[in-house]
């Protein structure tokens, strides 16, 4: 290329030597015979066959989009019912759906804050939260990882009035829980709010799937939710869950909910019946914790550097990306499909791959992925310990 954009090869050869160069890899319907264990689909539930019904019969009834936003025609009678269905099942007075996880937090982290506030964001937090701190036009304080003492001195060299603290409750990379307890109390002590994104342990964790923030935070009603429809729901979509204030306030000013087109009636249908199938079998979410061990387990015992999973999320350390891609091609080689995390989705020094261990996940299938990842341990990748040795500390 030339002109203006002549950089742009520089840095794409740049990216190639270093082993950071992305490219997407289309899936077949039949999914091309691999074991899928790359994907956020943590109860199986993207091909139920009620949520699909459920899916297609909204498609017959309103058409395939929401075709305008929530405020104008976006909102069907499928989004009040499920909101309502949502918000009881995870105890909080109201729900709000979006149409991403993205986008819900976009919407609350804009909506509760001002220039003039505090955002004190946890080192490890999602992209969309790093972009709603920035959006927000707050001044953003970043705490050590899971660290009561970091996150405490940020609240007390605070000078702002308001203050937000906001943290995943479950780390899409390591799949390790936040010390909400911890986060709350000091919340608490220091007069700030909270959110938490629970786009990992909404459906996984807690009783019967209702996720980890409700049970600690008591109602608050200064703790707020966000959350997502695209994992354990296996549909898409997102939701911010908290206080009728807190809803109607995203409602009244959060661009990102005012401005963008609803959620599809498709996939609020289809969220809608995953919801009645975890209702219906609380044992799906302990399922998939249980085969999360069981991956970190296996993967332990070959000699790898495993984080101890929390939900769904099982996280295998391979510091040099360029063998991290060997070890993921190696494992498709094998017919396991597993994630493969690189700089800057992870600090340098830290690539992965990432595993999801999904509730239906057969023994058969687990001991695919042992067989699988022992070639990947043969190749050299990743092991610098005896097997059965310590764990490293997780990223």
């Amino acid at each position: 290329m030339s002109g203006a954009l002549s950089w742009l090869d520089t840095v794409r050869d740049q990216r190639v030597a270093a082993g950071l160069r992305r490219s997407l890899h289309a899936r077949a319907a039949d999914g091309d015979g691999l074991l899928d264990l790359a994907s956020n689909d943590y109860l199986g539930l993207t091909r139920h066959p009620a949520v699909i019904e459920a899916a297609a019969a909204a498609a017959r009834t309103w058409g395939t989009g929401a075709t305008g936003s929530r405020l104008v025609t976006g909102t069907t009678t499928l989004h009040e019912h499920f909101e309502r269905e949502l918000a009881d099942f995870v105890g909080v007075e109201a729900a709000l759906v979006l149409s991403s996880g993205y986008m819900a937090n976009l919407a609350a982290i804009t909506a509760l804050t001002e220039p003039d506030s505090l955002i004190v964001s946890d080192e490890h937090n999602h992209a969309s939260i790093i972009d709603a701190c920035r959006l927000s036009r707050a001044d953003v304080a970043v705490f050590a990882h899971r660290d009561a003492l970091a996150l405490r001195a940020a609240l007390e060299d605070r000078t702002h009035e308001r203050a937000v603290v906001v943290t995943d409750a479950v780390f899409s990379v390591d799949g390790e829980a936040a010390h909400l307890s911890e986060v709350f109390a000091e919340a608490a002590h220091h007069h700030a709010a909270v959110i938490v994104d629970e786009a990992h342990s909404l459906g996984v964790c807690g009783e019967g799937g209702r996720g980890l923030t409700s049970p600690v935070s008591g109602n608050d009603p200064t703790h707020v939710i966000t959350a997502t429809l695209s994992k354990a729901f296996g549909t898409q979509g997102g939701a911010v869950l908290g206080s009728r204030a807190v809803i109607d306030h995203i409602i009244d000013s959060a661009r990102p909910f005012i401005f963008d087109t609803g959620l599809s009636p498709m996939c609020v249908a289809a969220a809608r019946a995953a919801l009645i199938e975890i209702v219906s079998d609380p044992e799906l979410p302990a399922r998939a914790r249980a085969n999360a061990r069981h991956l970190a387990e296996l993967a332990s015992a070959i000699g790898f550097e495993v984080s101890e999973p929390d939900a769904a999320v099982v996280s295998i350390v391979i510091e040099n990306p360029l063998d991290a891609v060997r070890a993921q091609q190696i494992c498709a080689e094998h017919l396991v499909r597993v994630g493969c995390f690189r700089p800057p989705s992870v600090p340098d020094g830290r690539s992965r791959l990432r595993l999801t261990a999904r509730a239906d996940l057969s023994e058969p299938a687990l001991a695919q992925a042992a067989a699988a990842l022992a070639a990947v341990a043969h190749a050299g990748l990743g092991i610098d310990q005896e097997p059965n040795g310590a764990q490293g500390e997780p990223a």
